[in-house]
């Protein structure tokens, strides 16, 4: 296992996370934790997948001293607020989503009312704390159709072609604003394409692997023709907990800004992409999972899915620069670690 950085103890002891049952939210807990934060997690516990998996994840961090747990939706402001009047966080790491670009097809109302109303009730409870720093999350979504790689956080990102990523690229807006209006300082972190162990079963690495064992066909877009960022699950939380301490400053004047900073000019706000900065060939992907596993897959390949895009690839040098940290874990090895987890997880041995 990749082992986390060394940090400077925080000034920093409390921390809410939303979607603390989540993948993202699970491990970021952990690892706080293990840091010695206090950690208060709030998560709406939807059935979008296996709830099953959120609750194991929650009793898994409930016999941690330092947990606490609230399960009500972000949609609810009297129960955030009261729950965030109640543990007086130093900072939170808004985490709470509705996920995944397809769905969104579907069920497009779900992604407004969590990720536009459920990220509103955020801020204002952040704004009324005054928390030392607020960060929330994003997606490599935002880029929609910038055909530019790797991707810079300075880019213009205005072409988003789902709306999920359109209700992403939304709360960055809205961080910005309150930064400005409340100087609170706020981090945006853009993810790219994350997995791991306990991940989300809507994902491609789980699909392809719970499909490979059962001798089912899988589905690869664009005949596999399409480039994905992976970022292990490790190396994100690791990325999360480095800028937990870089908190973000209004500048004293344009200038002092670097040419790769997206700091604003006017605001404590950043936006910060956590990649791997390597695409990898989806087709090599389905091959490794097949080298892992010692089974070929049944491949089903199928013309681009709309609202996909055809490869995403970060600059991470921002991360990099404010951290001193760069995520580097192989893909291959990644994806074994999952597959230990998923043949343990479901008794597959």
């Amino acid at each position: 296992m990749p082992q986390p950085p060394a940090v400077k103890p925080s000034a920093f002891k409390s921390v809410l996370i939303t979607g603390s049952a989540g993948f993202i939210g699970f491990h970021l807990a952990r690892r706080l934790l293990a840091d010695g934060f206090r950690v208060h997690g709030y998560d709406g516990m939807t059935d979008y997948y296996d709830v099953t998996l959120k609750q194991r994840r929650h009793a898994m961090l409930l016999q941690t001293p330092g947990f606490t747990a609230t399960e009500a939706m972000l949609e609810d402001a009297a129960t955030l607020d009261r729950v965030a009047d109640e543990f007086r966080p130093d900072v939170i790491v808004h985490l709470a989503a509705q996920a995944g670009v397809r769905y969104s097809l579907e069920n497009p109302r779900a992604y407004i009312d969590a990720n536009i109303v459920g990220t509103f009730n955020v801020m204002e409870a952040a704004r009324r704390l005054e928390v030392g720093h607020l960060l929330m999350a994003s997606t490599s979504s935002v880029y929609g159709a910038n055909a530019r790689m790797p991707y810079a956080e300075t880019d213009k990102a205005d072409t988003q072609l789902t709306i999920y990523a359109a209700t992403k690229k939304a709360t960055e807006a809205m961080g910005h604003s309150y930064a400005h209006l409340w100087n609170l300082p706020t981090t945006m972190f853009r993810f790219f394409t994350v997995y791991g162990p306990w991940g989300r079963p809507d994902m491609a690495l789980f699909k392809f692997v719970d499909a490979i064992l059962e001798g089912r066909p899988i589905d690869i877009y664009n005949h596999g023709e399409m480039f994905r960022d992976f970022t292990y699950i490790d190396d994100l939380v690791n990325g999360i907990r480095l800028l937990i301490d870089a908190v973000p400053q209004r500048p004293a004047s344009p200038e002092d800004i670097a040419p790769n900073d997206s700091l604003s000019p006017v605001a404590p706000h950043r936006i910060v992409n956590i990649g791997n900065s390597d695409k990898v060939r989806l087709l090599d992907f389905v091959d490794a999972i097949e080298d892992t596993l010692g089974i070929p897959a049944k491949r089903n390949l199928m013309d681009m899915q709309k609202g996909d895009v055809p490869a995403t690839w970060a600059d991470a040098g921002l991360l990099q620069d404010l951290t001193g940290y760069r995520p580097a874990t192989d893909v291959r090895q990644g994806i074994a670690r999952f597959v230990d987890w998923f043949l343990d997880y479901y008794e597959k041995r």
